[in-house]
């Protein structure tokens, strides 16, 4: 269990019982600018809505009498098992929650005993980050200029990251309405600390400007040729984040990637894409049968909406390995640190072991397709 008591005295995080009151707490906690600029997603947000409501449409035929008296819920991916099949999904500027930021988080996570995926937007070096010893993949974006590219990866391989994450699914930044009423800024002293080469940060941009600096730094030319690129340039196995369509995802193994993650960009990039729990059944049908880069069974991870164990069961069942977390994390975070991740991840670890009971599970194996039905 993990410590119930915030590091702000006036958090009691054992009274917060579900991911949505660590959200509510964190809505409270946080400034409107911050809060919005990890809650929002594009236009009108309707992406965002649904892949929430998308869960909530999955009814689930639970089994009974398979003495479920004893329960194992660990999970492999890749070559390593994790305790739980539910990690850390990337996200930007963890200070923006608590100072600690992505130590925090990282340090949570090998509580855990599940992974962390950096995000290039960290406040924290992979460096830092990886000092924690928790178990971290690096979520990358591409650079225009490969050479700075080539660099990162270096570094992340040198700092002993376990595998790349290339996000794919922002060659441009979505339309976040709420930023823009806000006039979203980040803090002056923030450190962009991946965004550039360790010894460049004094040309790191600060305020407003972020957003335009970005853009202008990312390549909108990414094409399918960057995967096989990617694959080429490390022995860490690739992951291609950003995933709705099934021929995408068969694509994303041809080009030698080990795993896809079906993603859409949490609701940020671009509205009215399908919520990932729908897409997530027939790209997995997609996928069965097939090699990744090594020969084995790609990994299947999805994200966007998890926020219950019964969650968690319903994406095992469509055919995901795991789950990732995303903004859960975040509200844990503005909530208490390192013990408000913790919580958030135990809470939802609890959630997952009622679940598998109820369902008739005794381990994940047993979480089997019969048992989602949208």
């Amino acid at each position: 269990m993990s410590d119930v008591h915030s590091s702000d005295p006036s958090v009691d995080l054992g009274q917060l019982i579900s991911l949505f009151d660590m959200e509510e707490k964190a809505a409270e906690i946080l400034a409107k600018p911050s809060f919005d600029y990890y809650a929002s997603g594009a236009m009108n947000e309707i992406t965002l809505t649904q892949n929430r409501e998308a869960f909530d449409r999955i009814s689930l035929h639970y089994r009974v009498l398979r003495d479920v008296s004893q329960r194992d819920l660990r999970a492999r991916v890749l070559d390593r098992e994790i305790d739980m099949p539910i990690m850390v999904a990337p996200t930007a500027f963890h200070q923006l929650a608590h100072p600690d930021g992505e130590l925090a988080t990282a340090r949570a996570a090998k509580r855990a005993g599940t992974v962390m995926i950096l995000s290039t937007l960290s406040n924290f070096s992979v460096e830092e980050v990886a000092a924690t010893g928790a178990s971290v993949w690096f979520q990358l974006y591409m650079y225009k200029d490969r050479g700075l590219t080539r660099a990162l990866l270096d570094r992340v391989v040198e700092a002993g990251c376990e595998a790349i994450v290339f996000t794919v699914d922002a060659p441009v930044l979505g339309k976040r309405e709420r930023d823009i009423r806000n006039r979203f800024e980040c803090p002056p002293h923030f450190n962009m600390a991946n965004l550039l080469p360790e010894d460049d940060a004094a040309s790191r941009p600060t305020g407003s400007g972020l957003a335009a600096y970005f853009a202008d730094l990312l390549d909108a030319a990414i094409s399918w040729r960057d995967v096989r690129w990617l694959a080429e340039q490390t022995k860490l196995p690739v992951f291609v984040k950003g995933i709705v369509r099934a021929d995408d995802a068969v694509a994303a193994l041809d080009m030698g990637a080990s795993g896809v993650i079906i993603s859409n960009h949490g609701g940020r990039q671009l509205d009215t894409a399908p919520a990932t729990i729908d897409v997530l059944p027939r790209i997995a049908q997609s996928l069965a049968g097939r090699s990744n880069a090594s020969g084995y069974l790609p990994t299947l991870l999805m994200d966007g909406g998890v926020r219950r164990g019964t969650d968690v069961v319903k994406a095992l069942a469509a055919g995901a390995d795991a789950v990732l977390l995303g903004r859960p994390i975040l509200w844990g975070l503005a909530c208490g640190g390192e013990a408000g991740v913790a919580h958030a991840l135990n809470l939802l670890r609890e959630e997952l072991d009622l679940a598998m009971t109820l369902c008739g599970c005794r381990h994940i194996g047993e979480i089997t397709p019969d048992l989602f039905h949208a």
